[in-house]
C-alpha cells in the first residue's frame, strides 16, 4: 500500500504522525567500527525526526575496509626507536601482528 503513495502524500502522512524528514546532501558516509569502516559512496541520506529523536536512513554503494590494529602512537614509537619512515614502521607492525617489540627488533635486525 505504501509503495503506491506519492511523495507528497507520504510527507503529509508523516507530518500528521509527528514525523519530519529532511534530505541531506552527502557525498560519502563512513561508519567506524572497532575493526573496520563501512563506506557508503553516492549516498542517499534522510534524517528522520520523530518524538524528539533523530535517526538516519542511508542507501548507496557499500564497501568495507579493515582498520589497522595499531594506533598512530604505536607507529611513532617504532619510528623513534628505529629511525625508519612511518610507512616502514607500519609495515613492520603489520608483519608483527601489532607487536611493537617484535616490529622494532625486526627492523633493527635488518640493519
Amino acid at each position: 500500500m505504501l509503495g503506491k503513495m506519492n511523495p507528497k502524500q507520504m510527507d503529509k502522512m508523516m507530518r500528521q504522525m509527528g514525523m519530519k524528514s529532511v534530505d541531506i546532501d552527502a557525498s560519502e558516509v563512513i561508519i567506524k567500527c572497532a575493526d573496520k569502516e563501512i563506506v557508503i559512496s553516492n549516498p542517499g541520506v534522510q534524517k528522520i525526526i520523530m518524538m524528539g529523536q533523530e535517526s538516519f536512513q542511508i542507501s548507496g554503494e557499500v564497501s568495507e575496509k579493515s582498520i589497522d590494529a595499531f594506533s598512530k602512537e604505536d607507529v611513532l614509537m617504532v619510528v623513534e626507536q628505529t629511525s625508519v619512515s612511518e610507512d616502514k614502521a607500519m609495515t613492520a607492525l603489520k608483519n608483527a601482528d601489532g607487536d611493537i617489540a617484535e616490529a622494532i627488533m625486526s627492523l633493527k635486525n635488518d640493519d
